[in-house]
């Protein structure tokens, strides 16, 4: 087996193919020039070639250095630009597939802003929705995606990085034609109504409940769900078609909630934060480091317009960044 190439060479080669002398190449390289010239002994044991002869008083390069001198610049560049900082991305010339997963809402409240702000800023870049059914991390994990959206819990890999996006909290959907509709809602007539709830997991009994059964549970009310659904957008659906109440996070489902009567709950129940996770791998990125701002920038400027909304969350602006 051949010994392995010292790459540094290629560094130094290049410095004396440019300069034609060993001070020279001594001086780009803030090196001692009898170190140069030890360099160019080694260089000239690997290449099997002089590389630079003496011709009177200045050294010319042999055929096999100027073959060289064609390659080696690019590569001392190539290799520069591996090892360095990387640069700021050109927005307008980028071409990539960004993959983002969520759960359903979140694209038809952020979806269209980010689209936008794409097709001014990076129009090369090809954006990919992909719904998030649960808490498995795994194809962040593998790379299969980019970047993801969710509440942080006990299932989240704390080896990701994530970012707040926004809080949220929750409210009451019901149709218009519903006989709750036009009153002021009670905790009393919420738990005598009929519910649909969302949960997207099942505990060790095999029972998904979702968070309206945990506070109501706690306030000592019978479970007033009649229903479990995996998303929100389902929950909303059979909402405007039933007289089934749904109660889902505000801001997240601002579209989605649409010609529903909607109003604060009646009892208080925890509210959730929305943050955007990826893998360390690209936390360095510049697309993606410009796509998590871009989307932060969003949820915050949503937050702010929705402040007229009685269930209007918070924004997370202020909130720092952390591992997951």
């Amino acid at each position: 087996m051949s010994p392995r190439p010292d790459f540094n060479l290629l560094i130094t080669l290049d410095a004396l193919l440019k300069e034609g002398s060993v001070l020279g190449a001594a001086n780009r390289l803030q090196l001692s020039p009898s170190a140069m010239s030890r360099a160019l002994a080694r260089l000239r044991a690997t290449t099997g070639d002089p590389l630079l002869v003496r011709t009177g008083r200045k050294l010319v390069p042999t055929p096999r250095a100027l073959e060289l001198s064609q390659i080696t610049a690019q590569l001392v560049e190539d290799v520069q630009s591996a090892l360095s900082p990387a640069r700021a991305v050109d927005l307008q010339n980028v071409t990539r597939i960004f993959t983002l997963r969520s759960s359903d809402g979140f694209v038809e409240t952020f979806g269209p802003a980010l689209i936008a702000r794409l097709a001014t800023e990076a129009p090369g870049v090809e954006l990919r929705f992909i719904h998030k059914e649960g808490h498995n991390n795994r194809p962040l994990r593998d790379g299969e995606v980019d970047l993801e959206t969710g509440v942080i819990g006990a299932q989240t890999d704390p080896n990701f990085q994530s970012q707040a996006l926004m809080k949220d909290h929750f409210v009451y959907a019901l149709r218009p034609t519903h006989p709750l509709a036009g009153r002021a809602l009670t905790t009393a007539a919420y738990v005598a109504a009929d519910h649909v709830d969302v949960a997207r997991h099942a505990d060790a009994q095999n029972r998904r409940r979702g968070p309206i059964h945990s506070a109501l549970s706690e306030l000592g009310h019978p479970s007033p769900v009649k229903v479990v659904v995996g998303g929100f957008a389902a929950a909303l659906s059979l909402a405007r078609n039933t007289d089934l109440v749904a109660t889902v996070p505000a801001l997240h489902t601002r579209d989605l909630r649409q010609g529903l009567i909607c109003g604060a709950l009646p009892f208080t129940v925890p509210g959730i934060t929305v943050s955007q996770l990826w893998h360390p791998r690209f936390d360095a990125d510049p697309l993606h480091r410009w796509m998590r701002a871009t989307l932060r920038e969003i949820c915050a400027q949503a937050a702010q317009t929705a402040q007229a909304d009685p269930a209007a969350p918070t924004t997370a602006a202020a909130l720092p960044t952390v591992s997951a």
